[in-house]
């Protein structure tokens, strides 16, 4: 049996050690060394930085490369004065975005005006051209899935925002953001695609920012729904989630069944519940169309999944994870626990610096 290979894109922030709030140094970071060559890239803003993996289809080797890639980051970072921090959205006050200086970056910003800063996990997962349509169609009901297991924003420049994941909602600001309608096929896709672009709602087709997209520059799609996960663990959940939700799709348009298509607005109304609940009450199941425990719907899910994960081998892990995130929490969670026993929210900063270290020290020791 042949896995579809998966590759992982990353966006973490850069802190200031000593305030705990961000530190614009990626122009530093990527000028200053040979990271740019080695896979970093920057972003938007300068307090952002970018890690990319390799394929692969060993979930194994992926955690490998991640932990090698965050590694690569950390150490440039702390070059520039700078520590690392996996979380999706800044968690000190005061923490604005400084624009990196680029010409398109710069008119993103003239046109679209500020946006806040966040940071996500793209998940690319291999597919025929034949197939991509199809896939990005059909899994777009159990993205919110996806969103509830990683959330890890809940707080937002001082503010407990009350969402498990509040970097959902300050990336529906782009125009171009958010899940879709079927395109039906790769016609429909193109068409949309332009029609965006002519409408002024984005610059070029790499700001069309669907929560699945067809990737520029790779056979894959990009599943762009998840929240930068604090540890490892969580990435891998999402990564090996995604390649099944692929694969399941694409078997099912092979045998010639399609899924039973989801308005946007319904879409949309499963993901806000997701980006604000979490795993920790209610979510709609795809499998009911209707609100359901949390447990009972990713529950779901993994039936949805099952034939693909058995084949994978990938059943026993996948249920076990889930489970401990049902168990122990999001990233939100912790977040929250760790600002409840605190006087401020520094301690909540130290601890995910000190997890992301953790993340990718545990690996390369092992």
């Amino acid at each position: 049996m042949n896995l579809r290979h998966v590759g992982v894109e990353e966006e973490m922030f850069l802190v200031d050690p000593e305030t705990r709030r961000l530190r614009p140094v990626s122009d530093r970071m990527i000028h200053a060394s040979r990271a740019a060559a080695d896979g970093l890239d920057q972003e938007l803003f300068l307090q952002q930085i970018e890690t990319k993996t390799r394929p692969h289809t060993a979930l194994g080797a992926l955690r490998r490369d991640l932990a090698a890639q965050r590694r690569l980051a950390a150490r440039s970072a702390e070059s520039a004065g700078a520590a690392l921090a996996a979380v999706a959205t800044p968690v000190m006050p005061d923490d604005d975005g400084i624009t990196t200086p680029s010409v398109r970056y710069r008119t993103m910003m003239e046109t679209f005006g500020h946006r806040g800063l966040v940071c996500a996990t793209h998940v690319h997962v291999e597919v025929a051209e034949h197939e991509a349509i199809g896939v990005v169609d059909d899994i777009q009901p159990w993205l919110p899935m996806l969103v509830a297991l990683s959330a890890n924003s809940p707080f937002d420049r001082g503010i407990d925002t009350g969402f498990a994941s509040w970097r959902e909602q300050v990336w529906d600001g782009w125009p171009s953001a958010g899940p879709v309608e079927p395109f039906v096929d790769s016609a429909g896709y193109a068409d949309a695609v332009r029609a965006l672009i002519a409408s002024g709602a984005a610059l070029d087709e790499a700001m069309i920012y669907f929560d699945v997209r067809l990737a520029r520059n790779f056979p894959t799609v990009e599943i762009r729904v998840a929240d930068v996960c604090t540890d490892l663990d969580d990435t891998i959940l999402v990564a090996e989630l995604a390649r099944g939700l692929v694969e399941t799709a694409a078997r099912s348009r092979a045998a010639g069944e399609t899924a039973r298509p989801w308005r946007v607005e319904l879409l949309r109304a499963a993901r806000w519940r997701a980006s604000h609940d979490g795993v920790g009450r209610l979510l709609v199941s795809p499998a009911t169309r209707s609100l359901t425990p949390a447990d009972e719907a990713l529950g779901h899910l993994v039936d949805h999944l099952r034939p693909v994960l058995d084949q994978h081998g990938a059943t026993e892990s996948v249920e076990a994870a889930i489970k401990r995130v049902l168990t122990g929490g999001t990233g939100a969670d912790r977040q929250r626990t760790v600002a409840a026993g605190s006087a401020d929210l520094t301690a909540v900063v130290d601890d995910v610096v000190r997890r992301t270290k953790d993340s990718w020290m545990t690996v390369a020791q092992s």
